[in-house]
């Protein structure tokens, strides 16, 4: 359950650091109070987390897609399925290592109780169907549903929940316009960065030393996975997408590798380094819930990693996981 609230939320909420620390503060308690050890539980936060990041809005798709000009709506499609991927890895993980190790198990929800539970989540949930429904029917814009959906979330907080006053909500719009400033910044400086690499010769430099693995693009596309999980383990998330994938991008063009699915891979791979030991923030954000140091938790993360991993090469190697639903509504060719 806890990787598939990880799955939608990042539907929801479209900032990595955001929802790890909302996944955090929410679930580690309940998982503490059901008898999970605290490994295992911000194992599974951390490892869905990362997974999410495919899962759109994520500012991260927002961006790669400015820097290599390609469409945000035919990524952000793209991005569903090969979260699910991941999600099946971790779920099988999930359940091998319960029936292993003897976890304490729920008592099974009764209709009337899942049914309360769906009425309360259908709200929330309606933010998923907006973004995916608007774009597959073509009614709107990847920036028209960041509008539509901040108009809905007004709405519901203070119609439905009544949980923010109009001064947090002050708050929240300057936050808002500040991150929002950030990442168009970052968009102007990846620009020029990609300009300055060109003129220099970077990309041509980049495509002598990789020459040995162009004549394989599941090789290539490894290479430069492994290349963005170390960008992201070190330097977060958006640095990757200004300082790596315009250098990269060009040449991937060159092989043939569809830009959608380059993109996938590497917003997967930057996913997966932002949870990697033992500088990614995500992970270390999600260790400081738990209350655990790095080398506490190394041991029984492995396996989580292992999964991650597994359902990275998946996506990799083939490149329908991401492509058949774009190409599906005609967003790919």
């Amino acid at each position: 359950s806890v990787i598939v609230v990880a799955y939608f939320f990042s539907d929801i909420c479209g900032s990595k650091m955001a929802e790890v620390s909302a996944l955090g503060s929410s679930l580690m308690p309940p998982l503490t109070a059901a008898g999970y050890k605290k490994e295992d539980s911000a194992s599974l936060i951390a490892a869905g987390t990362a997974m999410g990041m495919l899962v759109p809005p994520a500012i991260f798709m927002i961006v790669i897609s400015q820097v290599t000009n390609t469409s945000a709506v035919a990524l952000f499609v793209a991005g569903f399925v090969p979260a699910a991927v991941i999600m099946l890895c971790l779920m099988g993980l999930v359940y091998m290592r319960a029936r292993r190790l003897d976890w304490p198990v729920d008592a099974r929800p009764s209709i009337t109780r899942l049914v309360q539970a769906g009425m309360k989540a259908a709200i929330p949930l309606v933010v998923p169907v907006v973004i995916l429904g608007g774009f597959v029917l073509g009614i709107i814009t990847a920036t028209e549903a960041g509008a539509v959906v901040a108009g809905y979330a007004i709405v519901v907080a203070r119609l439905v929940y009544r949980n923010v006053s109009w001064k947090e909500m002050g708050r929240i719009a300057y936050d808002s316009a500040i991150l929002t400033a950030a990442v168009v910044f970052l968009l102007a400086v990846a620009s020029i960065f990609q300009y300055l690499m060109g003129v220099s010769g970077v990309p041509k430099m980049l495509a002598e030393i990789l020459q040995p693995l162009q004549a394989h693009q599941e090789l290539f596309l490894f290479g430069t996975a492994l290349i963005s999980m170390l960008f992201g383990m070190i330097l977060e998330g958006l640095p990757a997408a200004v300082v790596l994938i315009p250098v990269v991008f060009p040449i991937a063009e060159q092989m043939g590798i569809n830009p959608i699915h380059f993109n996938i891979v590497q917003t997967a791979a930057v996913g997966i380094g932002l949870f990697l030991p033992p500088m990614g923030v995500g992970l270390l954000m999600a260790l400081k819930f738990a209350g655990l140091t790095v080398g506490q938790h190394f041991k029984t993360y492995v396996p989580y990693m292992a999964a991650l991993f597994i359902g990275l090469a998946l996506i990799i190697v083939f490149p329908e996981i991401a492509l058949a639903l774009p190409r599906s509504v005609g967003l790919v060719r």
